[in-house]
């Protein structure tokens, strides 16, 4: 089974590329959302994040307030590494059990984790190949402005609080560029996913 790294930058289009790779057979564990269920109310990280942030983050149905927190850790970067070290151990086990079920089942080719963050945890090492998406600077801005209905200045620290683009796409074995329309996407994507099955059967060198 090829275990395979799917990240980039917020709000370059991880998760059409991740959807495509599911729909031509990828198993496929998306850690960004896995991350999200975690400080679900009664969650493994509910109780620790309200802990640290106070019951300011969190709504009267007890849901975390999400926006405010981005708001909070986007802003202290020490705020930002106590959530991280609250989440990312267990989104880590989680990526790993998923990925041990998927081999044992013996049917699964390629198992793909969309996340993020997998260079800023050291992860990249643990798979096998890792495919960075990636677009130009404005596009990504002007795509996370209207997706997240955030300002130009609070877009621009959620970029500057992540590794740069273009060393992630340096440190990748497939950079897909999602600047254009998404049909150029899409074929960007299906051409490296044939490349990745082709992978898949043949051995591999840090197996």
């Amino acid at each position: 089974m090829l275990r395979v790294g799917l990240t980039g930058g917020i709000a370059c289009g991880k998760s059409v590329v991740a959807s495509l790779f599911e729909s031509r057979g990828a198993r496929l564990h998306r850690a960004d959302e896995e991350s999200r269920h975690l400080m679900d109310p009664g969650g493994p990280a509910w109780a620790a994040v309200q802990g640290r942030f106070g019951p300011g983050i969190v709504r009267t149905d007890g849901t975390i307030d999400r926006p405010a927190l981005s708001r909070i850790v986007f802003r202290d970067a020490a705020a930002r590494l106590d959530l991280e070290k609250i989440i990312h151990p267990l989104v880590i086990a989680g990526l790993k059990t998923a990925a041990a079920q998927a081999e044992a089942e013996g049917s699964v080719r390629i198992f793909v984790s969309e996340a993020a963050l997998i260079y800023e945890t050291g992860l990249a090492g643990w798979f096998d190949r890792i495919v960075v998406v990636h677009c130009d600077r404005e596009t990504q801005m002007s795509r996370l402005v209207a997706r997240d209905g955030i300002s130009r200045k609070e877009a621009g620290l959620r970029l500057a609080a992540q590794l740069d683009p273009a060393e992630k796409a340096r440190r990748a074995d497939y950079v897909i560029d999602t600047s254009g329309a998404l049909e150029e996407t899409l074929a960007r994507a299906e051409a490296v996913f044939t490349l990745l099955l082709d992978e898949s059967s043949a051995p591999l060198l840090n197996a």
